[in-house]
């Protein structure tokens, strides 16, 4: 699943008229970045949900079969339902297994065919801190240092069943329980992750992958 119904409010006056994970980066969408790399790593049925100028989104995308994949949309009101609560509106889409969930206003070179979870509820994707958020997120178990989420989880289905559809809800109180009870586990991850909220952020990740191109 991408997560694709945020305002943007960060990102304005970019988004006003652009859903955030439809400006263009280095010559293509940030969000078709995700779908080719999540392609290249063997997945094919994407779940996309939207608000904010949605319709760009499944106008633009359609249903995936450009990348080789089967896109579902799970189209939400205005009234935000939060991360946790946009999954759990999604879930009739996802089904009973695991599945893998991407924050869409990110960039991240973690390898997505990695994607496993073990007994637990979650599993999170950690990253070095970056300068806006110094203070990280979560510690492991065997390193004490703070790190940041990613955006990107693993997640079973249970982790979400108190959450009606259509409710919101926020994601760090679920995980937070659910670490207590000693029911997720996580990685760090070392190499290149971008938290595209601002346009400065975009605009020196688009000029970053313009040089590397």
């Amino acid at each position: 699943m991408i997560l694709a119904a945020g305002r943007g409010e960060r990102m304005r006056p970019l988004t006003d008229r652009t859903p955030k994970p439809l400006l263009p980066v280095a010559g293509k969408p940030l969000i078709v970045w995700h779908l080719e790399r999540l392609a290249r790593a063997g997945f094919r049925d994407i779940v996309i949900n939207h608000a904010h100028l949605g319709d760009q989104v499944e106008a633009l995308l359609g249903n995936g079969e450009a990348w080789g994949l089967r896109i579902q949309y799970s189209a939400e009101s205005a009234d935000a339902l939060e991360t946790a609560g946009g999954i759990a509106n999604a879930l009739p889409l996802l089904g009973n297994d695991p599945f893998l969930v991407i924050n869409g206003d990110i960039f991240c070179d973690w390898d997505f065919s990695r994607a496993r979870i073990a007994d637990q509820l979650a599993h999170l994707i950690l990253v070095d801190n970056p300068p806006h958020h110094p203070a990280g997120d979560f510690t492991l178990t065997d390193d004490k240092a703070r790190y940041t989420f990613s955006g990107i989880g693993i997640y079973r289905p249970a982790l979400f069943a108190g959450i009606e559809r259509g409710q919101a809800a926020q994601l760090a109180p679920l995980l937070h329980a659910a670490i207590a009870a000693g029911q997720v586990s996580g990685e760090h991850h070392p190499g290149r992750w971008v938290d595209v909220g601002t346009p400065a952020r975009l605009a020196a990740l688009d000029a970053e992958l313009r040089h590397a191109c």
